[in-house]
């Protein structure tokens, strides 16, 4: 795909799939990111992660607009890594947006034709599509999200539970996933095959700012997720698993990778005793379903895509 134009809508400053997937986006041929969204995101903390990330890799350029604060449905708010000195240096400050920025963004990019590559919430695009309907309609969103099959014996049988993008703001999750134009999930069971092992830590720590940034992160993750014992725990995870790399298959798909399978199906989102779930029904609406990934390929690709960004000798903020 050539000139493919891409907004970004994250929860970037969480687990770091988020600044993984827009980090590869950056040197990614043919592709524009228009835009910067954040979601969940507590004064603007997640903003000021995803505009350092940006300037550290020499896209300054980029709008970096903080969006909705807190879950629709609960009013819960979710604590991000900013702050953590492990993660993030102490000289960043947070960036609110102004009234009416975190909508005019997201629909300045819609009207423009670019991909949204949601890899949070969906509160976002909830919240626009309730203060102006309609706003969806020619959306074309392509979502970390959905649990529709078990996967494979030997590999953790989680469930839509643990669906964390549709889980957290489950009232967006329906809004979204019914008003928006063009649908695309990349399914957890599916993009879970993706990973980050301890063996490519060297590669992308050589990788420049950025790759040392995204190595450092992730083995924090590791670490204070005990990725180790779950890994021990399930035979078909590789022993030096780091992270799943949730959001940067999803970023890849949206911008025209085509190592992944995909099927169209028929869906309804419903939410049952607080839990959403993306559900065949005839009555429902089309949805691109993606089924698998080669995680090998994907893997390649993503090392190659950082070294790619170092080799354009980004400044530093």
């Amino acid at each position: 795909m050539t000139g493919v134009q891409l907004h970004v809508d994250t929860d970037v400053g969480g687990d770091p799939d988020d600044a993984c997937a827009l980090a590869m986006l950056l040197s990614w041929p043919g592709i524009e990111i228009v835009g910067v969204t954040t979601n969940l995101d507590d004064g603007g903390t997640r903003a000021a992660c995803a505009a350092y990330l940006l300037a550290v890799a020499g896209h300054r350029a980029i709008p970096v607009v903080a969006g909705a604060e807190c879950s629709l449905t609960t009013g819960e708010r979710f604590a991000s890594t900013y702050g953590d000195a492990r993660c993030w240096p102490p000289s960043i400050a947070p960036a609110p947006a102004p009234h009416g920025r975190a909508l005019a963004r997201p629909q300045q990019s819609i009207g423009a034709g670019a991909t949204i590559v949601a890899i949070g919430a969906f509160t976002n695009f909830a919240r626009l599509e309730q203060v102006r309907p309609g706003s969806l309609r020619n959306a074309r969103i392509v979502a970390m999200a959905g649990w529709l099959e078990a996967p494979p014996p030997d590999l953790p049988q989680w469930g839509a539970e643990m669906d964390f993008n549709a889980q957290c703001d489950t009232q967006a999750t329906e809004i979204v996933a019914a008003a928006a134009g063009d649908l695309t999930l990349v399914t957890l069971p599916a993009a879970m095959h993706a990973q980050l092992r301890t063996r490519d830590l060297p590669r992308l720590r050589a990788a420049g700012e950025v790759g040392a940034l995204l190595a450092r992160q992730s083995e924090v993750r590791a670490h204070d997720g005990d990725i180790a014992t779950l890994a021990r725990a399930h035979a078909r995870l590789p022993d030096d698993l780091v992270n799943f790399h949730w959001d940067p298959v999803t970023a890849a798909v949206a911008a025209g990778w085509d190592g992944a399978a995909v099927e169209r199906r028929v869906l309804t989102c419903t939410v049952t005793d607080g839990v959403a779930r993306f559900v065949d029904d005839p009555k429902g609406r089309p949805v691109t379903v993606v089924t698998a990934v080669d995680a090998a390929a994907f893997a390649e690709l993503f090392l190659a895509r950082i070294e790619a960004l170092a080799a354009q000798s980004p400044a530093s903020p």
